[in-house]
């Protein structure tokens, strides 16, 4: 599975009843290709009908969550920073923060490989001069749902 395979998955993830024509949008390939794509997911068992099926490292298919806070080299003009976090499928929160950090991230991934892999990501990204990261062992209050 490559890196638009996981895409294609984070975006069925938030809407398994999205269009082949949307979704070519959002990873940006042609209908066709998504569509050809998507069916050999489910050929391989990633997708079984309107489920994503994904074991998150060996354990039962739930998604990993983490919070990465990043300081910026420069607040005021990291906006390169900012637009590259919103190219990634697993962000689902991107707060700009006032004190000691400057963004306050949120990852849902479907394995701690793929934050990990996120993580790195962000890291690496010019503009980033650190990070710290916890990952959430539990959750308590969730009222977006």
């Amino acid at each position: 599975m490559d890196a638009v395979d996981e895409k294609i998955i984070a975006e069925l993830t938030r809407n398994a009843r999205i269009s082949h024509s949307e979704l070519a949008g959002k990873v940006l390939l042609s209908r066709t290709a998504v569509r050809q794509r998507v069916e050999r997911l489910e050929r391989q068992g990633h997708i079984a009908g309107y489920t994503i099926v994904r074991a998150g490292d060996g354990v039962t298919g739930d998604v990993v969550s983490a919070l990465v806070l990043v300081y910026r080299q420069d607040r005021m003009r990291g906006g390169d920073v900012l637009a590259a976090l919103k190219r990634i499928p697993e962000v689902v929160i991107c707060e700009i923060l006032s004190g000691d950090f400057d963004i306050m991230v949120r990852l849902e991934a479907a394995s701690l490989e793929r934050v990990r892999r996120i993580w790195e990501d962000i890291a690496q990204l010019p503009g980033v001069r650190d990070t710290v990261t916890a990952l959430t062992l539990s959750g308590v209050v969730n009222r977006r749902l």
